[in-house]
């Protein structure tokens, strides 16, 4: 998600932004923008940024002030309607939204703005905050949203684009990152630093949790929406797997606290090997971490295709393992013969890992040590990441030993609960449901990221 606001170009500039925040969804894309005659301009894809963003399109979003999203989906189907930013005309006039996160409470939400006569256009959580908006009687955008702030529940970074300015919101537990930067004699908002970085901007300073921050061609306004929870509730997996290493989130480098977390992996679970490899790219700093703290040597064992699009022909001869083949290939040099330790953020489902662990030993690695950066993911994250449902959850259905077996691997050492947190500089301040099932703001545990399309379609039978 990102937000240029007082610079030329504002919308080339936010689909640049969005290259580097490709990590953060590779489904579809979008960038509304507004001109001198606040015009709005509007183009989305379903795709890449590099397929949906470039040529003519991207040159006719005039104006100095845009916001773009990458849709990642934790909420809602993958249609073109569903591709944010969402764009309206209201009462008010024009507004734009895009949203990172996930509300716990849409379904209730929905239900009753649409008992009230209120007609959804997408079956996204997101959509609610528009129709709060607009039902709100207060003079002032910053007001109405700061009512939609005190009735939605869950995750939430935003960017809303009026006539004229753009507002950047975070919830008040701080789920979702968000900040600002300075370009020029504009701003840019983004999910992560390494946004800022590719366009030039300068780190200013987070977006704070519950803080409304409005920015101008003339300046940056801020105020406090909502007060903060106690304690904060930051993502810890956007430091574990989620956000690029070379981004600061929540206050840290995420490079140091994955080797941070590698080192104390090692400390925890050491293996007699010869070598120390990642399952790149997001384990990369975790296994340089276990590599520094063991001793042993770092090696590139498996390159990743960066190429891979999000459909491809099998051939009908590839076999069972042509998935990660495409994705991955070992450096046979490197493992033949060797005891491998073998290094990624986290296990979900276990099935890629499984394939990994024979790719390997086809390569001629004589053992396989597989270690975890994180403890075994037990609970559905309601919050913002696309996990599975529990009974998907290796961690929720086997033990250690159960998930070492289906595996096939020498060894197998998950990071404790204690030691991941060990290497936050703040551990209270980062939620850990995901984990322990101890979920800080009340989910709906029936609930799936199809939920509101399932409302849309009603029951079996019904022509709703």
């Amino acid at each position: 998600m990102v937000a240029v606001v007082g610079v030329q170009n504002a919308a080339q500039i936010a689909a640049l932004g969005l290259h580097a925040l490709q990590h953060r969804g590779q489904e579809a894309t979008g960038v509304v923008s507004c001109d001198e005659r606040n015009h709005f301009h509007v183009h989305k894809g379903i795709g890449l940024v590099s397929d949906v963003h470039r040529g003519p399109k991207l040159a006719a979003l005039e104006g100095q002030i845009a916001i773009g999203h990458n849709r990642y989906s934790t909420a809602g189907g993958l249609t073109l309607e569903n591709t944010q930013p969402l764009r309206v005309v209201y009462r008010g006039g024009q507004l734009a939204l895009a949203h990172n996160g996930n509300l716990t409470n849409a379904k209730d939400l929905r239900s009753g703005l649409e008992e009230s006569g209120s007609i959804f256009q997408t079956t996204l959580d997101t959509e609610v905050f528009l129709h709060l908006i607009a039902l709100s009687s207060s003079d002032t955008l910053e007001d109405a949203l700061t009512e939609a702030m005190k009735q939605v529940q869950g995750a939430y970074s935003l960017v809303v684009l009026t006539q004229g300015r753009v507002i950047a919101v975070r919830d008040p537990h701080g789920f979702r990152p968000l900040c600002i930067g300075r370009l020029g004699d504009g701003y840019v908002v983004a999910s992560e630093t390494c946004a800022l970085d590719l366009v030039g901007a300068d780190l200013v300073r987070e977006v704070e949790p519950g803080e409304m921050v409005t920015i101008d061609p003339q300046g940056l306004r801020s105020r406090q929406a909502m007060p903060a929870a106690s304690p904060l509730q930051q993502c810890i997996f956007e430091h574990i797997y989620f956000s690029r290493p070379d981004s600061k989130v929540f206050g840290e480098g995420v490079d140091r606290v994955r080797r941070r977390l590698g080192h104390q992996l090692a400390r925890e679970q050491p293996a007699d090997a010869d070598v120390v490899i990642a399952v790149p790219d997001s384990s990369n700093s975790i296994a340089l971490g276990y590599s520094e703290e063991s001793g042993l040597r770092f090696e590139l064992g498996l390159i990743r295709n960066h190429y891979v699009g999000r459909t491809f022909i099998q051939p009908q001869q590839a076999g069972r393992d042509f998935g990660v083949r495409v994705k991955f290939n070992p450096v046979r040099e490197v493992l033949e013969g060797k005891r491998v330790v073998v290094v990624d953020d986290s296990i979900v489902r276990g099935t890629t890992s499984r394939k990994l662990v024979r790719l390997l030993r086809r390569a001629g690695a004589r053992e396989v040590h597989f270690r975890v950066g994180s403890p075994p993911v037990t609970h559905p994250c309601f919050y913002g990441i696309d996990t599975p449902s529990r009974r998907e959850l290796i961690g929720a259905l086997k033990s250690v030993a159960e998930i070492r077996e289906f595996l096939g691997v020498d060894s197998l050492g998950y990071i404790s609960l204690d030691g991941m947190l060990s290497a936050e500089t703040e551990p209270r301040r980062y939620c850990r449901a995901c984990f322990t099932g101890q979920y800080p703001v009340p989910v709906d545990v029936t609930s799936g990221k199809l939920s509101l399309e399932q409302m849309r379609r009603g029951p079996v039978g019904s022509e709703r």
